[in-house]
């Protein structure tokens, strides 16, 4: 859902950006004219073909491609992935910037997971790992994920992280924006030293179709109440500021983990600060999307947490309360906990095992 003006402003000022990924460094005197190469990864493809022509006319940078990507699927979020890694030999920063409506029905991902949280963190959460490679043989790199004011009341339920239980759409958004505090700051510690750096924010109040399910739900007198704040509610180019600051901004480059807000430093809420609450939701996270450990050989396995599935075989760890075979899987055993698996393709698993504990 990123708007042309939007996009526009960001390859004005970045020296390579994108929705979800940007690459290929220029002098900063020369982004926008110079060849930026813009990667748009979206999910309508009809309308980001629109927006991405836009830019190109209006930048004058030819060097803007457009990729299939819904993050509301974990298989399209890999084939997105594979093709990255095959095409790009750099990634220099990557920016999570797709959400999903904040009245959203309850709805499911193609995965079975809450829509709001798979779409919102999920899918970015998968999606950076998949790259995380690429993006530290492009150091220095950031990674960039859009929060919200949002996660000051979000709380993660962990006993029900899909809201079966008690759904509700703003309580779905505020985990969600939570989520992606929590994970750029274990992802901060995570690379700690490998000159990637992360970076949370609060773009603002924009206008946006974000409220494509909210607006329909106020009544008409309250439209009218409201209608004196609107001057308040930022353009696209306004809201873009924040991200572009955390993407580009020099003097950041030594910080990670850190949440922005206009263009600055800001505490955010004390439950966005626990780090673990952070750490279990990064395990939590990691089981849902079926990142793994890889096999090599003689009784070892490597860790490769941050991996996607490349063709390599794996062995897929979990703790759960059911276990079925699968015939592709060469080998199962058991111990009193644990269950692993040595298999060609974790995909056989992940619509099957529910896995509640780390990996």
């Amino acid at each position: 859902n990123i708007s042309g003006d939007y996009l526009l402003k960001l390859i004005k000022r970045m020296p390579r950006v994108c929705e979800t990924v940007i690459k290929e460094k220029v002098p900063r005197s020369r982004i926008c004219v110079a060849g930026a190469r813009v990667i748009m990864a979206c999910r309508d493809m009809e309308r980001a073909n629109k927006a991405a022509e836009d830019v190109r006319k209006r930048s004058g940078n030819g060097n803007v491609i457009v990729k299939k990507l819904d993050l509301a699927s974990l298989e399209s979020v890999r084939h997105l992935s594979k093709e990255v890694l095959a095409s790009e030999e750099r990634l220099d920063i990557l920016i999570n910037n797709a959400a999903n409506a904040t009245n959203c029905p309850q709805w499911k991902t193609e995965d079975g997971f809450e829509m709001q949280f798979g779409v919102n963190h999920l899918g970015h959460f998968l999606l950076t790992n998949c790259l995380l490679d690429l993006l530290k043989k492009s150091t220095p790199s950031r990674i960039v994920n859009v929060s919200s004011l949002a996660h000051e009341k979000g709380e993660i339920y962990f006993d029900d992280i899909n809201l079966e239980k008690d759904y509700h759409p703003w309580k779905s958004y505020r985990q969600s924006k939570l989520a992606n505090v929590l994970f750029t700051r274990e992802l901060a510690k995570r690379l700690e030293g490998t000159g990637v750096t992360t970076y949370s924010l609060h773009p603002g109040v924009i206008k946006t179709e974000l409220g494509r399910h909210f607006l329909p739900t106020i009544p008409l007198w309250k439209r009218v109440l409201y209608k004196p704040f609107s001057f308040f509610i930022k353009s696209s180019s306004q809201g873009a500021q924040t991200t572009i600051y955390c993407a580009v901004e020099e003097k950041l480059q030594n910080e990670s983990g850190l949440y922005y807000s206009d263009c600055a430093p800001k505490t955010p809420a004390p439950q966005a600060l626990d780090d673990e609450a952070a750490k279990r939701l990064w395990d939590v996270s990691a089981s849902m999307v079926g990142l793994c450990t890889r096999y090599t050989g003689g009784g070892r396995y490597k860790d490769n947490s941050h991996g996607c599935h490349t063709g390599k075989r794996y062995i897929y760890i979990a703790q759960f309360k059911f276990f079925r075979t699968h015939p592709s899987a060469s080998s199962t055993w058991q111990t009193k906990h644990w269950i692993c698996f040595l298999t060609d393709d974790l995909r056989l698993y992940s619509h099957t095992i529910c896995c509640n504990s780390a990996i």
